[in-house]
């Protein structure tokens, strides 16, 4: 059985979100068409409220990329963000795209490539991409590991081993 899918292949299928984030808005409508036509999440369904209009809306921009936005009074910029993967090479598009603020891309000390992008409630969005082949610093990359092995649990396998180096 395949998933139902829209034209851009986000998936539309409503299955248990083992993560999500759920925003209040000031203004529903705005931060709706922010996240849809300013970083290519879909409106997968809108729950009306007691009085018809909105209350609800469901934004996915790739699977377990979801977003509940709920009409509420924001507490402004509440000193959090969440971040969603991405692939480096669609990060500067995405930059030129998207409303607002936007800091990035830019590369970090942990071999990402992140673009933080400020919605009008002052909520912090972070796109992290693994940098490419020739872009990372290896180094780094064996200190992580080393680090790991010393403080998983005995028994337990360092990243790297066998649970997959190629991971970001």
């Amino acid at each position: 059985m395949t998933e139902p899918t829209l034209d851009t292949g986000i998936t539309t299928d409503i299955y248990p979100m083992p993560t999500f984030l759920t925003i209040e808005a000031s203004n529903l409508e705005r931060t709706v068409d922010f996240f849809v036509n300013g970083l290519d999440f879909v409106s997968l369904f809108t729950l009306p409220g007691p009085d018809g209009t909105p209350m609800l809306v469901h934004l996915r921009r790739w699977r377990y990329q979801d977003i509940l936005v709920r009409r509420g009074s924001p507490q402004p910029g509440a000193g959090w963000s969440i971040s969603f993967a991405a692939l480096a090479e669609e990060l500067p598009a995405l930059a030129a795209k998207a409303p607002g603020t936007v800091d990035g891309p830019t590369d970090t000390p942990w071999n990402t490539r992140d673009l933080t992008v400020t919605d009008p409630d002052g909520y912090r969005i972070a796109f992290t991409a693994r940098r490419p082949a020739g872009e990372r610093d290896e180094a780094f990359g064996d200190e992580i590991r080393r680090l790991a092995a010393e403080q998983l649990p005995a028994g337990n396998d360092a990243p790297g081993e066998s649970r997959g180096a190629d991971r970001p």
